[in-house]
């Protein structure tokens, strides 16, 4: 089963980059971005990471938490958190039950060698749970002030 915009999204839990659990229940109430990248300390995933960081008060404002989700271990993201000084947080997702959740993992290619990986996407789910709108095969440059401007009209 896999997510679809209008429909609830299940409950899910993964851990933080502390190891501590986050479930999906935390954010009742609230919009939630869930941001998949590809791999912590990567250029793009960076640059991603920074604008959502940028535009992190905004969110707020617009009650809207976000949560970045990738295969990097919780030390792995930890020190990519620290690194960035990201406000929000990092989840950790090593055996892709979330990923394949919202069906993110795709066929991808690197120097002719091929390998299943992350396909860079977005989600807004809405304070009622509901899938608003998703974003694939993200271009990184501007999507964090696109996303924010989905939330705010929520």
């Amino acid at each position: 089963m896999t997510v679809q915009v209008g429909k609830k999204v299940p409950a899910f839990s993964l851990p933080r980059s502390d190891g501590s659990p986050w479930k999906s229940a935390d954010t009742r109430g609230g919009n939630l971005v869930l941001f998949f990248y590809p791999k912590a300390m990567t250029p793009g995933c960076t640059l991603e990471g920074q604008d959502f960081r940028d535009l992190h008060a905004a969110f707020r404002r617009a009650q809207t938490t976000v949560l970045g989700v990738s295969k990097d271990s919780c030390e792995r993201q930890a020190k990519f958190r620290a690194k960035e000084k990201f406000p929000f947080e990092l989840l950790s997702d090593e055996d892709e039950k979330v990923c394949r959740l919202f069906d993110v993992i795709r066929e991808k290619s690197l120097y002719g060698r091929k390998f299943m990986g992350i396909e860079r996407s977005t989600f807004l789910i809405g304070a009622g749970g509901k899938l608003v709108t998703e974003w694939r095969k993200v271009r990184v440059k501007g999507h964090a002030a696109e996303v924010l401007e989905a939330a705010r009209s929520l």
